[in-house]
């Protein structure tokens, strides 16, 4: 049976609170957007009280959270990868957000190139999406979306003019 996720369905249980995003995933358009949006704050919390390496080491933890919740939170749904789950999408952009330099228009470019790759899928990401199933499915497809993006940002950052984005 499929369920749409409401408020009660998010908070019956710790995984649900988790693979829809705290409620972001609930949102009635472009909940994978929203949720991105989500990890703007958790990264500056955790670059609050972390040095760089320890937010990549929470980010793991966040992962395998996320591979737990997003399995738990799809076989509730009777969905493997229910567009209101977004836990992947934070885990990921908080994951960008560790190497994107400092600077609105970087974390801009960030998030609007993480969108098109996570919509998109480019190989070997939708490939990756339709191999593995359940929770480590849902979560890895957007690890390899934050891979692209990064490596486009690495290009760009090479070949623009020093100073050409603040």
């Amino acid at each position: 049976m499929i369920v749409r996720p409401n408020t009660a369905f998010l908070v019956s249980h710790p995984a649900h609170l988790f693979a829809l995003g705290f409620g972001t995933g609930l949102a009635p358009v472009a909940p994978g957007t929203v949720g991105t949006l989500l990890g703007f704050p958790v990264y500056m919390a955790l670059a609050w009280w972390l040095d760089p390496v320890g937010v990549l080491l929470a980010a793991a933890v966040m992962f395998a959270l996320g591979v737990w919740a997003c399995q738990r939170t799809g076989e509730d749904l009777g969905v493997a990868d229910h567009s209101g789950m977004v836990w992947d999408e934070v885990v990921a952009f908080v994951l960008i957000l560790v190497f994107t330099p400092a600077g609105l228009a970087w974390q801009a470019f960030a998030f609007f190139a993480f969108r098109v790759f996570d919509v998109l899928k480019p190989p070997p990401i939708r490939q990756a999406d339709r191999k593995w199933k359940g929770g480590f499915g849902v979560m890895f497809d957007d690890i390899l979306a934050a891979g692209y993006t990064l490596l486009l940002m690495a290009v760009v950052k090479r070949l623009l003019p020093a100073g050409f984005l603040p």
